[in-house]
């Protein structure tokens, strides 16, 4: 065993993925793509789950108007729900991956388990190689 992780190209050649296209996401001289760590983890988690073959982008597109025609329907109400984008990009995401059953109750139920049955500091001492975080700015 090298002492890297039997994923760690899998998981490299991923974050690779995502901060090329967070690299060339447009934005605006002085402001950030993304405003709160979420976000970028939205958005990965989306990137990530259409290269594993989870969903079409196409219907990723649709969910994504939808969510935001909705928020227009309600009014728009900046008190009630500020408009922020990544989180119809999670509606979205929410909404494709349950419709293709991904997010099942039965497959969150036996996640949630599996996750409360692991010990705290279960892998707290091998060591991770691979970044987690990504800089933009490159």
């Amino acid at each position: 065993m090298s002492g890297f992780r039997a994923d760690a190209t899998e998981l490299g050649d991923a974050r690779r993925r995502v901060e090329a296209l967070v690299c060339d996401l447009p934005q605006r001289p002085g402001e950030k793509a993304f405003d709160e760590p979420w976000e970028l983890r939205a958005f990965a988690m989306a990137v990530a789950a259409y290269h594993n073959g989870q969903y079409e982008w196409s219907e990723f597109q649709l969910s994504l108007i939808e969510s935001i025609r909705q928020w227009e329907t309600d009014g728009g109400d900046a008190e009630a729900a500020p408009w922020s984008y990544y989180e119809h990009w999670l509606t979205a995401l929410e909404t494709v991956l349950a419709g293709n059953g991904v997010l099942s109750d039965a497959a969150l139920d036996d996640r949630t388990h599996a996750v409360l049955a692991t010990p705290r500091a279960k892998n707290h001492h091998e060591p991770h190689y691979e970044p987690v975080t990504i800089d933009p700015a490159r």
